[in-house]
C-alpha cells in the first residue's frame, strides 16, 4: 500500500508539473525506481503513464498547429517519428547498469534545458540563422532523445525552432506539443509491443497523472509563472543531485 501511495502521489505531481511547466518525469521516474522497478523499465513505464496527459495537451492545441518557419509540419512530424522510433529501440537495448550510469547525466541535460532552453532560443535567434535542412536533421536527434528519455525535449525544440521562426514562443506551443506526443507515441507503441512496461505500477500512475494534469491546468491559471518555474527548477535540481550522489555512491563501493 505504501508503494501504491508513493506511485499515485508521484503520478499526481508529475501530471500537474507537465500541465504547469514540464519536468514531470523528474518525479515519476525516481518514484518507480524507488519502489523497485529496474531503471530501464521505470523509464518505459513512466513514458507510458504520462503519455495520455501529453496527448490531451496536443489535442487542446490542435487549432494552432502549422509550419515552423519554412518547414512544413509534416516534415517535422516525420523526422520526430523516425527519431522517436530509433530512441525507443536504443533504450530497449540499453542495460539497466548502463542506463543507471547515464541517468544522472540525462537528468542534468533536462535540467539545463528547463533552466535555459527558452533564453538560449532567444540568444541564438539574435545571432544566427539556420536553414530548414539542418532543422529537420536536428529534429530527428531530438525525437531520438524524446524516445530514449525525453526530459525537457519540448523546450529544446523551441530553442532550435526559435532560430528558424521569429514568432512569439507561445505560438510555437502547438507544434511543440504535437512533436513531443509523436516521439512519445512511437516509444509507447514499441514499449508495449516489447512487453517492456510494468503495468501494475503504470496504471496507478497513469490515472493519478491524468488527475494531476487536470488540477495543474487549473492551478496554472492562478499561480504566478515565476513561482511555478522556480518550484519546478528547484525540484529538478534536487533530483539531479540525488541521482548523481546515488550513482557515484554505488560506483565508489563497487
Amino acid at each position: 500500500m505504501n508503494d501504491i501511495a508513493l506511485i499515485a502521489g508521484a503520478g499526481l505531481l508529475a501530471g500537474a508539473m507537465n500541465a504547469l511547466a514540464g519536468g514531470g518525469s523528474f518525479v515519476s521516474l525516481p518514484a518507480l525506481i524507488a519502489v523497485g522497478v529496474p531503471s530501464v523499465l521505470a523509464n518505459t513505464s513512466s513514458t507510458v503513464a504520462l503519455f495520455p496527459g501529453g496527448l490531451t495537451s496536443a489535442w487542446a492545441y490542435r487549432s494552432g498547429v502549422g509550419p515552423v518557419g519554412p518547414v512544413a509540419i509534416w516534415k517535422l512530424l516525420l523526422a520526430t517519428i523516425v527519431g522517436g522510433t530509433l530512441g525507443s529501440i536504443l533504450l530497449l537495448n540499453t542495460s539497466s547498469k548502463t542506463f543507471d550510469f547515464l541517468l544522472p547525466w540525462l537528468l542534468l541535460i533536462a535540467t539545463v534545458g528547463l533552466a535555459f532552453g527558452r533564453k538560449a532560443g532567444e540568444i541564438m535567434r539574435e545571432r544566427w540563422t539556420i536553414s530548414p535542412t539542418p532543422v529537420i536533421a536536428i529534429q530527428v536527434l531530438l525525437g531520438a532523445y524524446g524516445g530514449y528519455f525525453g526530459g525537457a525535449v519540448g523546450l529544446m525544440m523551441l530553442a532550435i525552432w526559435g532560430i528558424l521562426d521569429g514568432r512569439d514562443i507561445k505560438s510555437l506551443n502547438a507544434p511543440r506539443t504535437l512533436m513531443v506526443s509523436a516521439a512519445n507515441a512511437m516509444a509507447v507503441v514499441i514499449f508495449i509491443c516489447s512487453h517492456a512496461v510494468r503495468w501494475n505500477e503504470t496504471i496507478v500512475m497513469l490515472v493519478a497523472a491524468a488527475m494531476g494534469g487536470y488540477v495543474g491546468a487549473h492551478l496554472g491559471r492562478r499561480l504566478p509563472a515565476k513561482i511555478v518555474r522556480g518550484a519546478t527548477l528547484t525540484l529538478t535540481c534536487v533530483m539531479t543531485l540525488v541521482f548523481f550522489a546515488r550513482t557515484y555512491h554505488f560506483q565508489f563501493h563497487a
